[in-house]
C-alpha cells in the first residue's frame, strides 16, 4: 500500500469515527477532537467540567465505536488502590487446594474514565498516575502489563472545592491535555432534549478494530513536522518560564513556574495527530494554535501577583500565543 493511499483509508476511518460519535453526542466537537489526539498520541486527558455534561457517555461511546473496552471508576474518600488496581483473592482448587489469584481491578481496559478524581487521598491518585505512566500494574511484587491502547480520561468538578484532594503539579503534568467542557448552546440543548425525551440512546456501531487504532497511533509518529513549526513550539513554550531569556516582562510578572519538556514533546505530538485528522499533509501553526492552550493550561502555574490582578492561565497562554 503505497502512502497516498494509507493516507486516504485514515481519512476514510476519521470521518466514520465522527459521524458515529455524532449520532450520540451533540456538539462538543472540539472536545470529541482533542480526545480523538490524546487517543491517537497515547495520552491521558484531564477533563473539566461541570455535572451533566454526558463525560461518560462520551467515553463510553468512543469505546463502543472503537471497539475498546471501558471502565468507569467513580473516585471517592474511601477508595483504596487495590480497588482500581486488583487484588489477589484465597480461592479453592478443584482438587482441595487453595492458592492464591489475582482478580483484575477496573483499570484493566482500554479507556478508563476516572471520575472525579480530586475526590479521592493522594495514595490512591499515585496508584492510577503509575499505571498512565509505566502503563502496568504491580500487586503483591507481580507485574502485569496493561493491554495497550490504554488510556485514561480523568475529570473534576470545578464547582466543589470541599473535601478534595487537588492534584500536585507534578502529577498533573502528567496529563497530556487538560479540557474544559462547556455548556452547550440553546440549539444543542433542545436536541439533548428532545433526542433524550424517549429514554433510549441510539445504538452506534463499530466503525474500526483495536488492531487499527493501535495502527493509527503508530501513523501519528509519521506525520511531518517542519522545522520552523518545531522552532514555534520550542519558542513558545520557553517563553513561558520566568526564568528564560526568552520571557518578556508579562509573564516575569505573572507566572510562577512555566511548561517543562513535557510540554514541548505534547505539542509535537498533538500537532501530528491534529494535522492526520484533519486530513493535512504536515503539522502546520495552525495545529499548533489549536492544541496549545489545551497542553499549557495545568503546566503555566500562575503567581500570587496574578491571582491580586485577576490573571489566569488562561489569560498568560493568550499572551504567549499572541507574542509567541
Amino acid at each position: 500500500m503505497d502512502a497516498q493511499t494509507r493516507w486516504n483509508e485514515v481519512r476514510a476511518q476519521v470521518e466514520r469515527l465522527r459521524q458515529e460519535i455524532g449520532r450520540v453526542i451533540v456538539g462538543q466537537q472540539e472536545v470529541v477532537e482533542k480526545m480523538l489526539i490524546a487517543l491517537l498520541c497515547r495520552g491521558h486527558c484531564l477533563i473539566i467540567g461541570v455535572p451533566g455534561l454526558a463525560k461518560t457517555l462520551l467515553v463510553s461511546t468512543l469505546g463502543r465505536i472503537l471497539g475498546l473496552t471501558f471502565r468507569r471508576i467513580q473516585f471517592t474518600p474511601d477508595l483504596m488502590p487495590m480497588d482500581i488496581q486488583g487484588s489477589e483473592i484465597l480461592q479453592e482448587q478443584a482438587d482441595g487446594r487453595r492458592d492464591f489469584v489475582f482478580k483484575p481491578g477496573p483499570v484493566f481496559a482500554h479507556l478508563i474514565l476516572a471520575d472525579e478524581i480530586n475526590r479521592t487521598p493522594p495514595k490512591t491518585q499515585a496508584a492510577l498516575l503509575e499505571a498512565m505512566q509505566e502503563k502496568q500494574v504491580t500487586v503483591a511484587g507481580h507485574t502485569m502489563k496493561l493491554d495497550e491502547p490504554f488510556v485514561v480520561y480523568a475529570t473534576q468538578n470545578p464547582i466543589e472545592h470541599e473535601g478534595t484532594y487537588p492534584l500536585p503539579e507534578a502529577q498533573l503534568d502528567r496529563f497530556f491535555f487538560c479540557l474544559k467542557i462547556a455548556y452547550p448552546t440553546l440549539d444543542e440543548e433542545r436536541q439533548i432534549v428532545t433526542r433524550t425525551a424517549t429514554g433510549k440512546v441510539p445504538e452506534v456501531s463499530q466503525v474500526i478494530r483495536k488492531e487499527e487504532v493501535l495502527a493509527l497511533q503508530e501513523t501519528v509518529p509519521e506525520v511531518p513536522l517542519p522545522d520552523h513549526v518545531l522552532d514555534h513550539i520550542l519558542k513558545l513554550v520557553n517563553m513561558s518560564r520566568p526564568d528564560s531569556p526568552l520571557a518578556d516582562d508579562y509573564i516575569k510578572r505573572y507566572v510562577a513556574w512555566g511548561a517543562g519538556p513535557r510540554a514541548s514533546q505534547a505539542l509535537a505530538h498533538a500537532a501530528r495527530a491534529a494535522a492526520l485528522l484533519g486530513g493535512q499533509p504536515a503539522a502546520s501553526l495552525e495545529e499548533v494554535g489549536l492544541v496549545a492552550a489545551d497542553v499549557l493550561r495545568h503546566r503555566v502555574i500562575p503567581n500570587y501577583h496574578a491571582t491580586g490582578d485577576g490573571v489566569t492561565a488562561e489569560t498568560i497562554i493568550e499572551h504567549l500565543l499572541a507574542h509567541a
